[in-house]
């Protein structure tokens, strides 16, 4: 894997530093009880700026998927290739740390059988010994009238259960709408709906596909989806941040 290609805006204090400084036992509370969890502020607007910069690239991303030809929404996304930008690796190996414990008990209490290594590096490590070689960070681009269907961002037989989505731009200025939806099912009742409000810069961390839930009769699962409501007016960018690489 080749050196990580750096943005052009850095700043003093690092992604890693910031992280360390989050109140961590409030966040793996929501976590637990949501299914998602707000890190806010962890990039700056200097920062978001650079990133989105970066979408009309094409020597950087490895494909373009236009949502509508598949069904999948309105808009567009493009998955970064290797070497990643230095913020994005930056923000996969420092956060990861953080989640692999809770995503460990999470997997414990499911009795799912999988754990997940400490190090990012040793992870990805394990899904290219699959086959699973493909970059998934992503930067998806909406207009007025664009949107996110709910789905689950599940690449091959190696998945980490938590991600990541950064919001680029800023509500009321850059756009209208465009709300981080999720939904939560649970056995035998209907669905529950979680609007997550994010402003520039802020990230929400979040389940892929199942998280645990104590029931009266012990823990149980439940499935989430993510989306992303229609926007309104304007154009919004996101960095999603996926652990696990594609096959």
């Amino acid at each position: 894997m080749n050196a990580p290609i750096r943005t052009a805006a850095a700043s003093a204090d690092t992604i890693s530093s910031r992280l360390q400084a989050m109140d961590w036992e409030s966040v793996y509370q929501d976590l637990d009880s949501y299914g998602s969890a707000l890190l806010p502020r962890l990039a700056t607007p200097a920062e978001c700026a650079a990133l989105t910069a970066l979408y009309p690239r094409d020597d950087i991303f490895r494909s373009r998927v236009v949502m509508e030809r598949h069904g999948f929404g309105r808009g567009e996304y493009k998955y970064f290739n290797y070497p990643l930008p230095g913020l994005i690796a930056d923000l996969r190996s420092a956060l990861y740390p953080l989640l692999a414990p809770l995503a460990n008990r999470w997997n414990e209490t499911m009795h799912i059988a999988a754990r997940f290594p400490q190090q990012h590096a040793d992870f990805i490590a394990r899904c290219h010994a699959a086959g699973q070689l493909r970059p998934t960070p992503l930067m998806l681009q909406y207009g007025a009238g664009d949107y996110n269907c709910l789905h689950q961002d599940l690449y091959g037989e190696h998945v980490f259960p938590l991600q990541a989505a950064i919001l680029l731009s800023e509500p009321g200025r850059d756009f209208r709408g465009g709300e981080f939806v999720m939904t939560e099912q649970r056995p035998r009742m209907q669905s529950r709906p979680e609007v997550i409000p994010l402003t520039q810069g802020d990230a929400v961390v979040f389940a892929v596909h199942n998280r645990p839930v104590q029931g009266q009769r012990g823990a149980y699962r439940v499935n989430l989806r993510h989306g992303v409501s229609r926007i309104r007016s304007g154009s919004r960018h996101t960095l999603g941040v996926i652990f696990h690489d594609a096959l």
